[in-house]
């Protein structure tokens, strides 16, 4: 064999060689490549699957929040409301110009002459001194004292006071129609 040929065949035998070494070398480049890109993926969607996970609880959570602090809010206006109610209601028993005061009156001074004993005194809220007075009856009359209407019986030593003031009177309605007062002012269900 010739030289020529013999380098000639060399050559072809060195470029099969290198032909199969590159190509095994792309082959090894591609299965690498797969694997990283299909890696990359894995973490990829767990990372999406998670983001999304923890997405729809933080926005669970805030709704809760939200609903939370709402339901707040209606409370302290409702509240709010409810005082505003109070207030005009003490202001109405409390004004002199109040509609049926001087029959409120005979009426908790009937109840009074039935239950106390002799020698009780009658102390009337200043703003029905003058009405007490003239239908006292049996009772003398003290010294005014703070409230809304209406009087105190007191024994003359101070030990025994039954109390016939508007606003116990008043506290007691209103607590135990509280729950009516209420379905009244909120009746749209707010």
């Amino acid at each position: 064999m010739s030289l020529n040929n013999l380098a000639s065949e060399i050559e072809s035998m060195a470029e099969a060689e290198a032909k199969k070494v590159t190509d095994e070398a792309r082959n090894q480049a591609e299965s690498i490549r797969k694997a990283a890109h299909d890696g990359v993926k894995e973490y990829s969607d767990e990372g999406i699957a998670k983001a999304e996970r923890t997405s729809s609880q933080i926005s669970v959570e805030s709704i809760a929040a939200a609903r939370q602090r709402n339901q707040k809010r209606l409370l302290v206006v409702k509240r709010a409301e409810l005082d505003s109610t109070w207030d005009d209601v003490v202001a109405t028993v409390g004004s002199k110009g109040m509609g049926d005061r001087g029959k409120i009156l005979k009426s908790l001074l009937k109840e009074a002459k039935s239950v106390a004993e002799k020698g009780m005194v009658l102390r009337p809220v200043k703003t029905d001194r003058a009405a007490l007075s003239k239908s006292a009856g049996q009772f003398k009359i003290g010294d005014d004292i703070d409230g809304l209407g209406g009087f105190v019986l007191e024994s003359e030593d101070g030990s025994v006071m039954m109390d016939y003031r508007f606003e116990g009177r008043l506290r007691e309605a209103w607590d135990s129609s509280l729950g009516e007062v209420s379905r009244i002012l909120f009746r749209d269900g707010a």
